[in-house]
C-alpha cells in the first residue's frame, strides 16, 4: 500500500509540472515574435525591416526593440555575457534605421527584433547580416555628358557612402558598365552598345557627328556578383565641323535681325519727334474770324494774348476823359493896320520874339532872316492864310482877334521856304 500511495503521488507531482510547464509556455506564446526580418541595404545605408500580423496584439498597442551585436562576442568563450547595443527602443514602427552606428562594411553582425504587447514580451527574433555581401551597390552618383568634336565624353562620380565618400575604399574592385546608343527620331529602339570601364571617365568612340545618342551606367562588383541599377539615360548630341551653307544661313538670319532692329529704332525715333513737332508746333492753321481777335494783326501769327504789350496786361487804376487839344493859332491883323503904328508906340517897334522864347512857350512863331523884304513877304504870307480861314472856329473870338491862321497850315508854307543861315526874328503884333 505505500508503494502503490507513493507511485500515485509521484504521477501526480508529475503531472503537476506538466500542467505548470504547459500553461507557462501557453502564456509566453501569447505575443507572437516578428516574421520576415530582413535587411534593406544601399551601399552602406542599412534598415532592419519585418512583418507583424495585425491582429496578433487584439486591441492592444504593439511597439518593437531592436538589438545588435557583432557576431565574435556570441562565440567568445571569455565573455560570457554579449554586449547588446539597442538600435530601437519600443518603437511603434515596423522597421530600424541602422545606418548611424556605422556598422563595419566587413564585418559580421547579429540583429535581432522582439514586440511587446500589454507587457508582455515576445520571442527574439534573429539574423546575421554582412554588408560586404549583403549590401546591395549602387550606380554612379552623377553622370556627365560633354560633347569632344564628334564623340562624347562620359564624367561619372562614383556610389557614396553615408558619409559621403567614395565606395571604392569598400569595394576596391568596383567597375562600370556603359551602355549607349543612337537616338532615333521616331521613336525606335536602336541596338545598344556595351563598354566596360574601371575609371571614371572616358570617350565613346565610333560616333557620328551631329547626332543624339543617349547613355546610362551601373556598376558592377564581381566578387559577390553585385550589379547595380542603371542610371538614367543622359542624352546630349555630338557635334562636328560646320557646313558652309549653315554659316551662310546663320549671317543672313543675323543681317537681317540687326537691319529690322536699326529699321526700327529708326522709324521708332522719327515717329517720336514727329509727334513732338506736332504736339509743340500743329499743321492746323488758326482760323481767320480766330485770328481776327487773337493776333495782333491781321497778318501777323503771334496771338495777341502772348505779345509782352498786350492789352489784357494793362491795368489802370483810373481814367480822365480829357477835351481833344486845341490847336496853336496866330492872328494876323489887317493890313492897314500894320501900315500905320498904333498909339503909343514908336514907329519901328514891334514886339520882337525870340526862337528861345517861342520854344519855351509851346506857342509856334513866324522868323524870317532879318531883312524887310523877307518880312513883309511873310506878313503877305499871313493874311493869305488868314483870308482862307475867316470863316472858320469862331469859338475862341473873345480870347484873340476873330482872324485867325491855321498854324498846321502856316508851317506848311514856312517849310516851303529856303533856309536861311541867319537866326531873324518877325514881328508879330498881337
Amino acid at each position: 500500500m505505500s508503494a502503490a500511495h507513493h507511485h500515485s503521488l509521484a504521477l501526480l507531482h508529475g503531472l503537476f509540472l506538466l500542467l505548470f510547464f504547459f500553461c507557462g509556455g501557453a502564456d509566453g506564446s501569447e505575443v507572437p515574435p516578428p516574421q520576415n526580418v530582413t535587411t534593406k541595404t544601399l551601399n552602406t545605408n542599412y534598415t532592419l525591416s519585418w512583418d507583424w500580423a495585425p491582429g496578433a496584439a487584439g486591441t492592444h498597442a504593439v511597439t518593437f526593440t531592436t538589438q545588435y551585436v557583432p557576431r565574435y562576442q556570441l562565440r567568445s568563450k571569455k565573455k560570457k555575457t554579449p554586449n547588446w547595443i539597442t538600435a530601437c527602443n519600443q518603437t511603434s514602427h515596423r522597421s530600424c534605421d541602422l545606418t548611424r552606428f556605422n556598422l563595419h562594411y566587413l564585418g559580421i553582425f547579429v540583429l535581432r527584433v522582439q514586440a511587446t504587447v500589454d507587457g508582455q514580451h515576445s520571442e527574439w527574433a534573429q539574423k546575421e547580416f554582412c554588408p560586404d555581401k549583403e549590401a546591395a551597390l549602387g550606380p554612379p552618383s552623377n553622370v556627365t555628358l560633354a560633347p569632344a568634336g564628334s564623340d562624347l565624353d562620359v564624367v561619372l562620380i562614383d556610389p557614396l557612402t553615408s558619409n559621403n565618400t567614395s565606395m571604392r575604399e569598400h569595394v576596391p574592385d568596383l567597375y562600370y558598365h556603359v551602355q549607349y546608343w543612337e537616338r532615333q527620331a521616331d521613336g525606335q529602339a536602336s541596338p545598344h552598345k556595351q563598354l566596360r570601364i574601371n575609371t571614371t571617365m572616358v570617350t565613346l568612340p565610333g560616333l557620328k557627328a551631329w547626332t543624339w545618342y543617349c547613355v546610362r551606367v551601373q556598376s558592377r562588383c564581381d566578387f559577390y556578383s553585385k550589379i547595380s541599377d542603371f542610371t538614367v539615360p543622359h542624352c546630349m548630341q555630338t557635334e562636328g565641323s560646320i557646313p558652309w551653307w549653315n554659316i551662310f544661313l546663320y549671317f543672313l538670319g543675323s543681317l537681317l535681325f540687326f537691319f529690322l532692329i536699326v529699321l526700327g529704332t529708326i522709324y521708332a525715333l522719327f515717329r517720336c519727334c514727329k509727334t513732338v513737332k506736332d504736339v509743340l508746333n500743329p499743321s492746323d492753321q488758326m482760323p481767320s474770324h480766330l485770328k481776327k481777335y487773337l493776333c495782333s494783326s491781321p497778318g501777323s501769327d503771334i496771338p495777341r494774348l502772348l505779345t509782352p504789350d498786350s492789352e489784357s496786361e494793362l491795368l489802370c487804376e483810373g481814367v480822365t476823359i480829357c477835351p481833344p487839344p486845341a490847336v496853336p493859332e496866330i492872328h494876323i491883323p489887317p493890313a492897314e493896320e500894320l501900315a500905320a503904328p498904333p498909339s503909343g508906340l514908336e514907329p519901328n517897334s514891334s514886339v520882337r520874339h525870340s526862337r528861345q522864347d517861342s520854344s519855351s512857350s509851346g506857342d509856334s512863331g513866324v522868323y524870317s532872316s532879318g531883312g524887310g523884304s523877307s518880312g513883309s513877304s511873310a506878313l503877305k504870307q499871313l493874311s493869305a492864310v488868314r483870308h482862307n480861314h475867316m470863316g472858320s472856329n469862331d469859338s475862341f473870338k473873345g480870347l484873340l482877334d476873330p482872324e485867325r491862321v491855321n498854324l498846321r497850315e502856316m508851317t506848311a508854307h514856312l517849310k516851303s521856304q529856303p533856309e536861311v543861315a541867319d537866326e531873324g526874328v518877325v514881328d508879330v503884333c498881337v
